[in-house]
């Protein structure tokens, strides 16, 4: 991991163009090639970023990051206050509470009710960002990439958009599909899946169990 303090201005050419004033601000550079500034505030969401894999460029005042999309990123540094490297070895990934954890487990064992024909390759398919929770088969023979939680908002979006992004840069998963599966999706995590193409799939975790609804029923 690379933290640099910098009073940086920003530019983004790609989808769309956004710039960043000059400004005192932190720019992270990780392992998997991922580069994201952020302010002094704002959470953990970060102003701009670009997720790996990317290019990164160093010139003289001036980074340049560049993915496969023809995306771009032009961080001038004006000054840079701070710039250090961290090893901070392999992350062993995020423990998922009780709940998350076995309705991952039930999906593996019935994942007919995620998609019709679809089967499991793999729990925990591993990645060098961390594991895929389900990799499955669709009817078609297509891989399908899972990721599962208990409350599906942007965040889980953005891990998956990750593993799949990884993932396709490996000519033979390069077809790769995602499917973003919760009790709950919310509606904005429902939007940004969308526009990447990703899958949306909520899941009764009590019907999985067996267990009756208590909504009355005529028959």
């Amino acid at each position: 991991m690379r933290l640099v303090i910098a009073r940086c201005s920003v530019d983004y050419a790609g989808r769309l163009t956004a710039h960043l004033p000059e400004a005192v601000r932190l720019i992270m550079v990780k392992a998997d090639g991922c580069v994201a500034i952020h302010a002094d505030g704002g959470a953990y969401k970060p102003l701009n970023w670009m997720n790996a894999p990317n290019r990164l460029v160093e010139g003289d005042g001036e980074w340049t990051v560049v993915n496969p999309k023809g995306e771009q990123l032009t961080i001038t540094l004006h000054e840079v206050l701070s710039d250090s490297s961290h090893e901070m070895g392999v992350d062993p990934g995020l423990s998922k509470d009780g709940v998350e954890a076995h309705l991952q487990e039930l999906l593996a064992a019935n994942t007919g009710t995620l998609a019709e024909g679809l089967s499991l390759v793999r729990r925990e398919y591993p990645t060098d960002i961390g594991p895929v929770d389900l990799m499955c088969r669709d009817a078609d023979g297509r891989l399908v990439a899972i990721e599962v939680k208990r409350r599906g908002e942007i965040d889980g979006v953005e891990q998956l958009t990750r593993y799949l992004t990884l993932l396709r840069s490996d000519p033979a998963m390069a077809d790769v599909q995602g499917m973003f599966v919760a009790q709950v999706i919310k509606p904005q995590a429902r939007t940004l899946a969308a526009t990447r193409g990703i899958t949306c799939v909520e899941v009764d975790y009590d019907e999985l169990r067996g267990i009756e609804s208590n909504e009355l029923r005529l028959f």
